[in-house]
C-alpha cells in the first residue's frame, strides 16, 4: 500500500523526536539516524518492534510522554512472560474513542441504541472500549462484562438492548441458550459486534441466524489503541482500517520484506497520532492482506482481510506447519458439521497423531460416512491424516471469552 503525504508527515514528525521521547525507540533505533528516513523506501528499512521489546521496556520504557500526561494504562490479556503495558495520554483516549465511535456509524448503530458490552473490563481494552465508544455515539450503554449467562438474558430481555458486542465464543454461548430457551422473539437484538479472535463462516452463520442480528467484525489489539481501529461494513468483504491513525504494512513473515497488495502475510501497524506509546513497524502477529480497489460501500478508507490467524498459532506435525484457520476453513465447508470443533496434538509410540473432534447434529449411524468425508478433505487441505471424531452439538467445551481450539499435548 502507498504510504499518502499525510501518513508520510506524521510520520517523519514522530521519527524527529522519538528517540529523545521514548527510552524503547532510544535502544530500537541506536544504530538509525531517523533525521534520514525521507520517503517510503527508507522508512522500509527501519527495524521492527516486536512484542518482546515491549515486555522489555516493562513498566513504562515505553512511554514517550512524561509520566504526569499519562492518564491511564492498559495491559495486554496475554497469560505467559512479563505483561505489556501501554500508557494513554488524555488524547490518546479521546482519539481511541473516536475511532470507536467510527466503527459504530460504519455498522449502522445510532444514538436510539442500545449496546449491551459483555466483554472483559479492567486492565483489559475491550469492554471499556466499547462502552465508551457507544456513549461518544449518544447510546445507551449496558456494561455487563462476561459471565453470568442468566443475567445477561435479563438485562437483554428487559432493557430491550439492540445491539451486543462480544467475543465469538460468548454470542454463540449467548446465542445457543437464547435458542434453547425458546426467548428469541422477546430480544430486540439487530446488531452485533464481534471480535477478539478468529472465526469461521459457520460458526458467523449460527450467530446470525440464531440472533437474528447482522455481523460486524471489529478489530484491535491493546499495543494499537485496543479494539476499534478498523471494522467490517455491511458488505463483508474486509476490514475498513483507519489510515488517519495508522499506516500499516503487510509483510512476508520469514524475511520481514513488504509484500504486494492482495497477498496474505503478517499485518505490521504503525501509529500515526498515539502520544502516550507511540509504536513503528510494530508487527501484530496477525496473518491477512491488503485488499486493493474500492469497496461497494463507498469508504474511502481502506480494507484488510479478515484475520485468518496468527503467525505463532501455527503447529508442526509430521514436518508440516499446520494454522488453525485450515481447519477452520475444511470444518465450515464440509456439510452436517456444525460450527464447534477442537483439535488434539498427542505424541505416542514415536509418532504425532491428531484428533479432530467436531460437533454434528446427525444421528449416530451417519456419523462415520461424515468423519470419512472429514478425513478426505482434511487431508487434501493440510497434507497429514488426522482421526476424526463426531460428537453431539454442546458437547465441546463453551466460553466467556476466548476458545481455545487447538491443543499441542507434546510438550
Amino acid at each position: 500500500m502507498k504510504m499518502n503525504d499525510y501518513q508520510k508527515e506524521r510520520i517523519i514528525g514522530t521519527l524527529s523526536t522519538i528517540k529523545e521521547k521514548s527510552p524503547l525507540y532510544e535502544r530500537i533505533f541506536k544504530d538509525v539516524d531517523t533525521s534520514k528516513i525521507r520517503t517510503q523506501e527508507d522508512f522500509e528499512k527501519l527495524p521492527f518492534t516486536e512484542k518482546e521489546d515491549l515486555r522489555d521496556a516493562y513498566p513504562l520504557g515505553i512511554k514517550a510522554v512524561p509520566e504526569k500526561d499519562i492518564v491511564r494504562i492498559h495491559s495486554s490479556s496475554g497469560t505467559t512472560g512479563v505483561p505489556v503495558i501501554i500508557p494513554y495520554t488524555k488524547k490518546d483516549v479521546e482519539d481511541w474513542g473516536t475511532m470507536f465511535e467510527r466503527c459504530y456509524r460504519m455498522a449502522g448503530l445510532t444514538a436510539e441504541d442500545v449496546v449491551h458490552v459483555t466483554p472483559g473490563y479492567g486492565l483489559w481494552t475491550a469492554g471499556i472500549g466499547f462502552q465508551y465508544g457507544a456513549e461518544k455515539l449518544g447510546a445507551m450503554v449496558i456494561p455487563m462484562g462476561p459471565g453470568n449467562t442468566e443475567k445477561q438474558i435479563k438485562m437483554m430481555t428487559d432493557l430491550h438492548s439492540t445491539v451486543l458486542c462480544a467475543t465469538s465464543s460468548y454470542a454463540l454461548l449467548l446465542s445457543e441458550e437464547i435458542k434453547k430457551r425458546g426467548i428469541g422473539s422477546k430480544i430486540s437484538l439487530r446488531k452485533g459486534i464481534i471480535g477478539s479472535e478468529r472465526w469461521g463462516d459457520r460458526m458467523r452463520e449460527r450467530i446470525a441466524n440464531d440472533l437474528g442480528v447482522e455481523l460486524y467484525d471489529i478489530y484491535g489489539l491493546t499495543e494499537i489503541y485496543g479494539p476499534g481501529i478498523g471494522i467490517s461494513c455491511s458488505y463483508e468483504n474486509g476490514i475498513h482500517m483507519w489510515d488517519d491513525y495508522l499506516y500499516f504494512e503487510v509483510i512476508d513473515p520469514k524475511t520481514g520484506k513488504v509484500l504486494p497488495d492482495g497477498q496474505v502475510g503478517e499485518l505490521v501497524i504503525t501509529t500515526l497520532q498515539k502520544e502516550g506509546a507511540p509504536l513503528i513497524r510494530y508487527r501484530t502477529r496477525d496473518l491477512t492482506r491488503i485488499i486493493p480497489g474500492d469497496c461497494p460501500c463507498g469508504s474511502c478508507y481502506p480494507r484488510i482481510g479478515i484475520i485468518t490467524g496468527r503467525t505463532d498459532d501455527m503447529v508442526k506435525v509430521k514436518g508440516t506447519i499446520i494454522f488453525p484457520a485450515q481447519f477452520d476453513s475444511t470444518l465450515s465447508a464440509t456439510e452436517g458439521v456444525e460450527s464447534e470443533y477442537q483439535v488434539m496434538i498427542d505424541h505416542s509410540e514415536g509418532k504425532d497423531m491428531v484428533t479432530v473432534f467436531f460437533e454434528t447434529k446427525l444421528q449416530d449411524d451417519r456419523r462415520p460416512a461424515l468423519e470419512k468425508e472429514v478425513l478426505k478433505r482434511l487431508k487434501e487441505a493440510i497434507g497429514i491424516t488426522t482421526v476424526p471424531k463426531a460428537v453431539n452439538v454442546g458437547d465441546l467445551p463453551r466460553s466467556e471469552k476466548k476458545t481455545n481450539r487447538i491443543f499441542d499435548n507434546r510438550h
